[in-house]
């Protein structure tokens, strides 16, 4: 799966604030996602992330 910092995810499971899209921030064996609703930013494996992705959504600034 290609996901690059920038990318804006569309998940399976919403956040508790209600949004389920989050920012790709840094990636690696893990990724800080940011929340594109409340902000808060977590970390989470690569795995579990691959797997709950429905929709990637290349950023602008990647030049995609």
């Amino acid at each position: 799966m290609d996901i690059q910092t920038g990318d804006i995810l569309k998940l399976k499971k919403k956040h508790p604030c209600g949004s389920f899209e989050w920012e790709v921030l840094r990636t690696g064996a893990d990724f800080r996602l940011k929340c594109a609703g409340c902000g808060h930013q977590i970390m989470i494996p690569r795995k579990s992330v691959e797997k709950n992705v429905k929709k990637i959504t290349k950023s602008l600034a990647n030049g995609d």
